[in-house]
């Protein structure tokens, strides 16, 4: 287990040389790509992903994983503009929306915890529930009169720099979560599920709460990334965030957490996610059709979780015989 956790730690760095490398070469490649405008964009095309990514992290640690977090968001921005259209009060549609997300994680975490039914197997099919309650709250219409004050807020950028506003939102929950993973008595907890449940569990870890509740701060969290989503594109639409799981999942498993749990680093993540988001902006420039990031983003997933295996069966190989060598050599 040690090696798995030493191995997520220098991945993290190895993540951010890439990035820079990618921001460098991107630069030379193409003069728009490295100016503060570009730089700002990518940070506002990666908010919603980055946003879901960090409850995701911990998730996954325990060894668990929620595929509904893109339906999650689309639902939770649909209450967002029915509560809106029909009440006229931002404030409550906002908290209509959070409330929205909520739920749909404490169901999520009670099918998982209290009848004992894999992640897998349940967030599949509430992927389909929620998307299906989208269609059924808006239909094939979509909500477009939202308050200039609040569109503002999801593609304007902070006065006097070429950041987007949901940029301090994102320092703030990184920070956030990354405190709650490294430095406290959760996030202790939430590395021994991961590594054994069992053993968790014998230690006085509350492993079924544990897990609840992070399956309830992923679909909050998911319904913020909704309500920005809205905002960004002033409107309230059923398809919304289609494809998101896609690039959280992938973001999580190639920021080096290990998709059976108990390893892994909240910045290696922040890592991926960032680097996801050059590779994207860098593809747009070059006109890649938008299925070459798609194509891109599921090779990573791929070799996030196959690599790691290798690795671990040519490490167990080369200790094998280092082990059989050892007695012929005394």
């Amino acid at each position: 287990m040690n090696r798995r956790v030493a191995s997520a730690v220098s991945w993290d760095k190895a993540l951010l040389v890439l990035v820079v490398l990618t921001v460098v070469a991107g630069s030379l490649m193409n003069p728009d790509f490295g100016t503060a405008s570009n730089l700002g964009f990518v940070v506002q095309d990666i908010g919603e992903v980055m946003l879901i990514a960090l409850p995701m992290t911990l998730l996954v640690m325990t060894g668990e994983i929620d595929l509904s977090v893109a339906s999650t968001a689309a639902l939770s921005g649909c209450v967002l503009g029915w509560v809106w259209h029909t009440s006229g009060s931002m404030p409550l549609a906002c908290l209509a929306a959070l409330g929205t997300g909520a739920v749909c994680g404490a169901v999520n975490g009670l099918l998982v915890t209290r009848l004992g039914l894999g992640s897998l197997a349940v967030t599949i099919g509430t992927l389909g529930l929620y998307r299906g309650l989208c269609y059924a709250l808006l239909g094939d219409s979509t909500v477009a009169d939202f308050p200039s004050a609040w569109t503002d807020l999801g593609f304007s950028s902070i006065p006097g720099t070429p950041l987007p506003y949901v940029t301090p939102v994102l320092v703030v929950l990184a920070i956030g979560f990354g405190v709650v993973l490294h430095l406290t008595t959760l996030g202790r907890w939430v590395f021994g599920i991961g590594q054994s449940a069992q053993a968790a569990r014998f230690a006085g870890v509350p492993v079924g709460a544990v897990k609840f509740w992070l399956f309830v701060a992923t679909g909050t969290v998911s319904a913020l990334a909704g309500i920005v989503y809205d905002l960004r594109f002033a409107s309230a639409r059923p398809d919304g965030a289609l494809g998101f799981e896609l690039a959280v999942i992938a973001s999580v498993l190639f920021g080096g957490v290990s998709i059976f749990g108990g390893a892994g680093t909240m910045w290696g993540v922040v890592g991926a996610v960032a680097f996801l988001g050059v590779l994207r902006s860098l593809l747009q420039l070059a006109d890649v059709p938008p299925n070459g990031l798609t194509i891109i983003t599921g090779g990573l997933l791929l070799a996030s979780v196959v690599v790691p295996v290798l690795a671990g069966h040519w490490q167990s190989f080369r200790e094998r015989r280092a082990r059989a060598r050892r007695p012929a050599s005394s």
